[in-house]
């Protein structure tokens, strides 16, 4: 049986997409907002999401616990961020943006939905409409098993 070309793969196709996406995404990030795109996506959910803590802050950015920890770190030294106890766990901590964290979280999200439209713009709205719906489910799909391992 003769297997199809790599590049006809879905995966590899995401793969390409997500590593041309991310690149030019990062540049973006710093020309516009000067912070990597790490961190903006850190503040993205942060600032979408508050208060988090660093396990939150992880599921929402869709990094690991560490490279979220390191984001965070990095978005309180630069003042965007704040850290306070939890009310919950007095041994955790929780994020929340700072005034300045706010205003860099409006210039993200004016990014990102510039990148969107950058991305997206070659597709008609019903594409769009299309393709968002089958992420959705490839991504539930994907999270149910992820979520069945667990157990």
């Amino acid at each position: 049986m003769t297997q199809p070309a790599l590049e006809r793969f879905l995966t590899y196709r995401l793969h390409a997409l997500n590593k041309i996406t991310d690149r030019d995404t990062n540049r973006a990030y710093l020309a516009d907002c000067g912070i990597p795109l790490g961190e903006a996506r850190c503040l993205a959910a942060i600032g979408r999401y508050a208060p988090l803590s660093v396990n939150d802050l992880a599921r929402a950015a869709n990094l690991n616990k560490g490279q979220a920890s390191r984001s965070a770190q990095a978005l309180v030294e630069r003042g965007l961020v704040e850290k306070s106890h939890s009310a919950s766990d007095g041994r955790g901590v929780v994020l929340a943006p700072t005034q300045a964290g706010v205003a860099q979280y409006q210039r993200i999200i004016g990014l990102i939905a510039r990148r969107n439209e950058e991305i997206f713009g070659c597709l008609s709205a019903d594409e769009q409409r299309l393709l968002g719906g089958m992420l959705d489910r490839l991504i539930e799909h994907l999270q149910a098993g992820a979520d069945h391992e667990e157990d």
